[in-house]
């Protein structure tokens, strides 16, 4: 008799779970979903309706996974994984939190519009199926002072005043981002999975991207990304002073040639 595969959804409490530790605490609800035994989406929050499409959207590709043979997409959450990391994310007595991996990094902001929308999580999962590790995920509201040092070269552009406000203006998520390895070009990568600045280009030019799928019209692009190596140093310097990166890291970082500049944010 052939075996037949079925869907099962299981309630867990943290509390009681120690595989589930690092989820103590927190008020919000996290979903996992698994398919043969990987993780392969994550949706944290009570948003029925990013998790109606989630459900549907992993139905899918778990059935093209089983009839046509295709890769199945796993995913690593932070809070479940017991793998040395790159970034510690908490304080170590007072010392800087230290990145020690090899592999070279670039910052990544899903900016105040998409926050408002609620396309915080939707837009990390796509990251993740995208083959990019997030190193740390941390929300914050930008204070003017730091946007006008972050995007100082803009500021003699005319839009330069409403983007700074419109950074300001609300909640953003901070990702550091990575790659496994064999894609160790993840600033250039990044931008790719972006798109062109303008979300109105990027529907034309590439229906697929992130800007596209989420941008409206400028500044209001959803998402950011470091422009080339140099640029992802100074940007994760400013935002996370307490950072430190290992030797080797900070020479994947500054010792290639800058990249050419892929456009404005």
């Amino acid at each position: 008799m052939g075996s037949r595969k079925k869907e099962i959804a299981l309630q867990a409490e943290a509390d009681h779970l120690d595989v589930l530790e690092k989820y103590r605490g927190k008020c919000e609800p996290t979903f996992l979903f698994y398919a043969g035994g990987e993780l392969v989406a994550v949706v944290r929050g009570a948003n029925a309706p990013l998790l109606q499409k989630t459900i549907l959207d992993q139905l899918e590709a778990e059935k093209k996974v089983l009839a046509e043979g295709r890769e199945r997409k796993v995913i690593k959450d932070e809070a479940l994984s017991d793998e040395d990391e790159c970034v510690s994310h908490g304080k170590n007595n007072g010392e800087d939190d230290m990145v020690s991996s090899e592999r070279t990094c670039t910052l990544a902001i899903i900016k105040p519009d998409a926050v408002a929308h609620g396309k915080t999580d939707e837009i990390i999962m796509k990251i993740q199926e995208a083959g990019f590790e997030i190193l740390t995920n941390e929300e914050r509201t930008m204070t003017e002072a730091e946007m006008r040092l972050f995007y100082q070269h803009r500021a003699g552009e005319e839009a330069f005043e409403k983007l700074v406000h419109h950074m300001c203006s609300g909640p953003s998520h901070l990702l550091i981002l990575t790659r496994t390895e064999g894609f160790e070009d993840v600033v250039t990568t990044w931008r790719t999975i972006m798109g062109p600045c303008d979300p109105n280009v990027a529907r034309r030019e590439q229906p697929e991207s992130l800007r596209a799928q989420y941008g409206t019209e400028m500044p209001f692009n959803a998402i950011h990304g470091s422009r080339d190596r140099e640029d992802a140093d100074r940007e994760l310097a400013l935002l996370f002073p307490s950072l430190k990166f290992s030797d080797k890291n900070t020479e994947a970082l500054q010792g290639g040639e800058a990249e050419e500049a892929a456009g404005a944010h």
